[in-house]
């Protein structure tokens, strides 16, 4: 059991290290949050565990209580949408088989990514890609924005999503990913909590938004990122609202990849809105 106070958490359960598509590896990522002021920590790289042993071990020697996590790609209504699971059992079979599957096809869209952006003027870029990527299993399009950035291409990695490589731009080559009830019944089997990753980045319509949430919860979700780095002071806001109308309880994370590339540090976020339930408090 986590012996801390609400009054002094300060809680950041959604950031990603080298294992995924991070800049750090895990137990530097702890010691960031650490130096931060983070008093509950959560690693969730994409759709791995590889990193969860490290960063455990790594957060309970600087004293920051830590909570086991993964970040699942999804496709909903032909998007990509992403699930975090928090509290997770690392060591779950039913977890690590989903993972494996939808990891599946990693390496063949990326080279189609590299094809796609050499018809735009951008030669060799999957090649470039592998430079900044430490298990070639799980290259993604972030790696390609780094190399992209690097090269001279785009002036940030936000631009990267923007222009070339963000849901119908001309870089992006589509995947079909797990399904909302494999996300969420495996984050499930494994003790876990689901919780909607930055929603405030998705576009669809209020009708299809409200379909979506209907069926997380349909499907046993309870929680919402709320106040997030990939959100601006307005979404915190409206999804805010969002969490009071569906009776969802709220997390907070930075979404921190890598340094300079968001909008926020570990740690750096503002609180949740005070009559919010937080989703940690449930491992209190």
């Amino acid at each position: 059991m986590l012996i801390l106070f609400k009054t002094t958490m300060n809680a950041d359960l959604h950031c990603h290290s080298t294992v995924s598509d991070g800049q750090f590896a895990p137990a530097d990522v702890a010691r960031r949050a650490h130096a931060g002021g983070v008093t509950l920590w959560a690693l969730t790289d994409h759709d791995e565990l590889g990193g969860q042993r490290e960063a455990k071990s790594t957060a309970e020697a600087l004293g920051m209580a830590y909570l086991s996590g993964v970040e699942i790609s999804v496709t909903w209504a032909s998007r990509t949408v992403h699930i975090v699971g928090l509290g997770i059992d690392p060591t779950s079979s039913v977890l690590i088989d989903g993972l494996a599957r939808t990891r599946n096809g990693r390496a063949a869209r990326a080279e189609a990514i590299g094809e796609q952006l050499a018809t735009l003027g951008i030669p060799d870029a999957y090649q470039g890609a592998l430079r900044y990527v430490s298990n070639p299993d799980m290259i993604s399009r972030t790696h390609f924005a780094r190399f992209m950035v690097e090269s001279g291409y785009a002036s940030s990695t936000q631009d990267v999503f923007t222009r070339y490589l963000g849901d119908g731009k001309p870089g992006y080559v589509p995947h079909r990913w797990a399904k909302l009830a494999d996300a969420v019944g495996w984050i499930q089997a494994a003790g876990g909590e689901a919780v909607i990753a930055h929603p405030g980045r998705y576009a669809y319509s209020p009708v299809e938004f409200d379909a979506f949430f209907a069926e997380f919860i349909d499907l046993g979700g309870k929680a919402i990122e709320v106040v997030t780095g990939s959100h601006t002071p307005d979404q915190y806001r409206e999804y805010a609202d969002v969490a009071r109308r569906f009776g969802f309880e709220a997390s907070r994370g930075s979404d921190f990849h890598a340094a300079g590339e968001g909008r926020v540090d570990l740690g750096t976020l503002p609180p949740l809105p005070a009559d919010l339930k937080p989703v940690w408090e449930r491992w209190l």
